[in-house]
């Protein structure tokens, strides 16, 4: 255990980018080998969807609510919930180059997560239990097993499994080395999409507990050699239940049983060459494990701001390329909602991540850096680990303004000199609780703790396209030169992701076009 968390200090210190120094890349695009962004799977079955553009959402400022009606499981209800989370948002169109948008975030829109779905028999998928590829592109399923099983007759009617996975490839072709931290982040990305998604049809998501990294690849056949590449291996991520109920115990044993040992269909391959990294074969191997059982907690519900149709506001989530900074001041009332719609759990345990903020432009509140403490549990260990001359004034409950100024230029240059950093209302880097967490609950957890950031920037983008703001994430930042601006200077706490809001500049150059 001591060397695998060994192996994950030594890749997290490796990948950090530093001034004059960034994390080791290719350092050019090498564009003949960029990886298809699609993965289909020759010799599979292919079940249409139909397109759920026409179905009515409910408004996105109640979905969070616990009390609303659940759709049934058909493949109307199916397609719907994969529309509106992991699949095509829009097409763009410059110069003679397309390029497709998703509902969920993506670093570098290199989209290296992948979903699985097994279903229960259901009419139009199969009179089976069934195992099934979604494709975004064309919103199909790829059939890749069917068996019989009793598994579904342990849980309550309306439930099936999702598995969300990585292939961490397509972000190594260009990111090379930090590569595994966006796969991770996407994964987040792609669970909070996917949550969203369930609530609009009174679904509620939860991650089972204690399935091992190896059984999955066991369930979804990653452990099938020769139906991969050896460059493009894939690895499994989460594995979820889906359900009308908030919790129920999930056993496996019943599903094990009944899938069949092989799976015929072969996975498309991505690129013609690959590059090798010792590094990302170091981390892929050292949280390739077993997850630990954590705390659970109680959400409540967050009252919200009135809003469009829930499907209107994931299909237009975007990620700015530039803020506008002569239009960037917020309403408090919009900061406010922004924060409490990440201020709880994202995944239903006890957070790790907590939200450091260079407030620029937000009405009736000083320009400054702040802090808001999601963990309760973290605040006398972030006080005594932070600068000691930061003054904790609580703005509102667990919001603190730990120093007054304007903090433009130095959330400038610790995102990497981007701009959008500064000409944003505000931006913010995701500070973690990270040794402790990786001592106690296992190398697992790495990939955890960005899994939880991925699913706040998600929400971020959601709630701020729902307030019609901007937002982006940034996975490209200073992160000893953060730590050194708090004043930390061990590794109790770690900065794992940064983001930004604001209004954007839209580029008039780029032509939008339909999804389907």
């Amino acid at each position: 255990m001591n060397k695998t968390i060994n192996d994950i200090f030594t890749y997290h210190n490796a990948t950090k980018h530093a001034s004059g120094r960034y994390a080791r890349s290719l350092g050019y695009m090498d564009w003949a080998t960029q990886p298809n962004p699609f993965r289909s799977y020759e010799g599979s079955e292919q079940i249409e969807l139909p397109l759920a553009l026409e179905n009515a959402t409910p408004p996105y400022s109640i979905i969070f609510e616990h009390d609303l009606p659940c759709a049934p499981l058909l493949i109307e209800s199916i397609s719907q919930f994969f529309q509106f989370s992991l699949g095509l948002a829009a097409w763009k169109s410059s110069g003679g180059e397309k390029w497709a948008l998703r509902c969920n975030a993506s670093s570098g829109n290199l989209q290296p997560s992948e979903a699985y779905v097994i279903l229960p028999p259901l009419k139009g998928i199969s009179d089976k239990s069934s195992l099934s590829h979604y494709a975004p592109k064309q919103h199909k399923l790829e059939k890749l097993a069917e068996f019989e099983s009793s598994f579904w007759s342990e849980h309550q009617e309306g439930t099936f499994l999702l598995g969300i996975s990585s292939i961490t490839w397509r972000e190594v072709w260009k990111y090379g080395e930090r590569a595994f931290r966006y796969c991770a982040l996407d994964a987040g990305h792609a669970f909070r999409a996917v949550q969203v998604s369930a609530m609009m049809l009174g679904w509620r998501v939860q991650l089972i507990e204690g399935v091992s990294d190896e059984e999955l690849s066991r369930i979804f056949g990653f452990d099938q050699d020769e139906r991969y590449s050896p460059d493009e291996p894939e690895f499994p991520d989460m594995f979820l239940s889906v359900s009308p109920l908030e919790q129920q115990p999930v056993d496996l044993a019943s599903l094990r049983s009944g899938l069949p040992e092989r799976y015929s269909a072969r996975a498309n391959l991505l690129s013609s060459s690959h590059q090798k990294w010792e590094m990302i074969e170091l981390i892929e191997e050292a949280t390739f494990s077993t997850p630990l059982p954590r705390k659970r907690v109680e959400n409540l519900p967050i009252p919200r701001l009135p809003s469009a149709e829930s499907k209107q506001v994931a299909l237009t989530r975007r990620s700015a390329q530039m803020m506008n900074a002569h239009n960037a001041a917020i309403s408090q009332e919009q900061f406010f909602a922004l924060l409490y719609s990440v201020k709880e759990s994202m995944d239903g345990f006890e957070n790790s991540a907590n939200l450091v903020f260079f407030l620029h432009r937000v009405e009736e509140l000083e320009q400054g850096l702040y802090i808001l403490v999601r963990n309760k549990a973290h605040l006398s260990s972030l006080k005594r680990h932070m600068r000691s001359t930061f003054s904790w004034e609580e703005i509102r409950e667990d919001l603190y303004l730990l120093e007054k100024g304007d903090f433009r230029t130095q959330a400038k240059q610790i995102s990497c000199s981007q701009d959008i950093a500064a000409d944003g209302a505000f931006s913010l880097g995701m500070l973690c609780e990270f040794s402790q967490q990786l001592h106690e609950f296992g190398p697992h957890r790495y990939k955890e703790l960005y899994w939880e950031c991925g699913a706040i920037g998600q929400q971020l983008y959601l709630e701020a396209t729902s307030l019609g703001l901007s937002a982006t994430g940034i996975g490209c930042f200073l992160d000893d030169t953060f730590h050194h601006l708090l004043g930390l200077d061990s590794n109790q706490f770690q900065t794992l992701y940064h983001f930004t809001v604001g209004r954007a500049i839209t580029d008039s150059r780029l032509m939008t076009l339909p999804p389907y």
